[in-house]
């Protein structure tokens, strides 16, 4: 039996990464930096990358299934399966699966955070991910560097915003998707 998990919100985390964002005193031009936190304790360590949006960690010793919170990348290829019929790979969907492998490679330790909902209709939990070593918002830099849109689905709004200037950069410096899938 899969256990349920208690982490804790990530309303401190608003407030941090909200002090990320500042001006390049050269161009005069607004700057998102990744949002980082520094080394924090990790709560899970990742098992596997399934996709650019999904992964499996270990936590205490039971494997769970995450989506990302906030996130959306292209579908990778699925072949077929019983009654369900395969599809094609997604524009940039490998890059942003490795790009997520890059962040996140199997073995890292990472924090989940949770917003207001802990699980998706199909069981997974939904979480805010952050790397353990420097506290890399992996949620946040997938959108930033274009390898992901935003997807906020209500009540799991807390980096709504975040994400949405995040993906606006990205558009605008025409990086990942942004370039690739016109």
């Amino acid at each position: 039996m899969r256990r349920a998990l208690a982490l804790s919100g990530g309303l401190a985390l608003v407030a941090a990464l909200g002090a990320c964002d500042g001006d390049d005193a050269a161009t005069g031009a607004t700057t998102s930096p990744t949002p980082t936190l520094g080394a924090i304790e990790a709560n899970a360590v990742v098992d596997w990358v399934v996709d650019g949006d999904t992964i499996d960690v270990i936590i205490d010793g039971v494997e769970e299934r995450v989506r990302l919170t906030g996130i959306d990348t292209p579908e990778i290829a699925h072949e077929s399966s019983g009654d369900r019929p395969g599809n094609d790979a997604e524009c940039f969907a490998d890059a942003a699966h490795e790009y997520a492998r890059e962040l996140i490679d199997v073995g890292t330790p990472v924090r989940l955070e949770r917003d207001v909902v802990a699980r998706d209709d199909y069981g997974r939990l939904l979480a805010y991910v952050y790397r353990a070593s420097d506290g890399i918002f992996v949620n946040y830099e997938l959108v930033r560097q274009g390898y992901a849109t935003p997807l906020s689905i209500e009540p799991n709004t807390t980096y709504a915003e975040l994400m949405v200037d995040a993906a606006r950069d990205a558009e605008r410096d025409d990086v990942g998707l942004w370039a690739a899938c016109r």
